[in-house]
């Protein structure tokens, strides 16, 4: 069944690992890779990432990305979508602070965050103007 605006949205906001996709070419399917992102109901989806990583590349070239986020328990649920980029800015410390705190708890945020910043250089933030939204919460199974 799908899910209504307010539920997709909320699940949405939790801090799932959601799998980003972007069109990769003609000769192959779509690069999809596992990612982190940030997201407030009624807002837009947001990423950060090297930008001069693929996926940064293949996101400025195309202009549109997708995420899909899932679950199994306590029921199968799923919320997709995909729209085209807002802005492509560098990113801040304090968003990579903010970003590190939604997935991890304070002892391996703080280690994490000193590993990223002497190591894992500059991200820009992409933002995601949502267009297209697909959900379904398909019950326990």
């Amino acid at each position: 069944m799908a899910l209504t605006k307010d539920e997709r949205e909320q699940f949405f906001a939790e801090p799932h690992v959601a799998a980003l996709s972007v069109y990769a070419g003609d000769t192959r399917g779509p690069l999809t890779v596992p990612i982190w992102y940030q997201y407030t109901p009624g807002g837009e989806p947001w990423i950060l990432t090297g930008p001069g990583s693929h996926k940064a590349r293949l996101i400025e070239a195309n202009g549109f990305f997708s995420l899909m986020v899932e679950r199994t328990e306590p029921t199968t649920r799923y919320v997709a979508v995909d729209g085209a980029v807002s802005r492509i800015e560098p990113a801040t410390d304090s968003q990579l602070e903010e970003m590190t705190r939604r997935y991890l708890s304070a002892a391996a945020a703080e280690a994490y965050l000193e590993f990223a910043r002497s190591e894992l250089g500059e991200n820009v933030a992409i933002w995601m103007k949502p267009e297209h939204w697909l959900s379904a919460d398909l019950g326990a199974f």
